[in-house]
């Protein structure tokens, strides 16, 4: 994973949105087991404290399962995974329709938009 951290908000947010990102693309299929917290910390060069706050986000938000003797695994629910999803990308939606008010445009012009995105695409 190509780890990369800005200063406008915590490592480990950033860390949990990067993994939760590369479960959702499928990169940490379900069922597989997670890199461990030292493996992924080296990886990201960051304090294992640090990463292990973002696994136990990981966890928090139902996408990993942890396990004293297996580590942790990526959640079996597809359910799960397809909600994350859906969450994401109307988090994006709501993104973009700020962008578009902020300059004037309405709703329905923003349909406009992206059916014009869609069909160049």
């Amino acid at each position: 994973m190509d780890w990369q951290f800005t200063d406008d908000r915590p490592i480990w947010q950033q860390i949990t949105e990067q993994l939760t990102m590369g479960i959702l693309r499928g990169e940490y299929p379900p069922g597989e087991r997670l890199p461990g917290v030292r493996e992924l910390a080296a990886q990201a060069g960051v304090n294992p404290n640090t990463m292990q706050r973002a696994m136990a986000q990981l966890e928090a938000d139902g996408l990993a399962a942890g396990s004293r003797t297996a580590g942790r695994t990526v959640t079996r629910d597809q359910a799960v995974i397809e909600a994350a999803a859906r969450a994401r990308a109307r988090e994006a939606v709501v993104r973009c329709l700020r962008v578009l008010e902020e300059l004037g445009y309405s709703g329905e012009k923003a349909l406009v938009f992206v059916k014009e995105e869609l069909d160049h695409a």
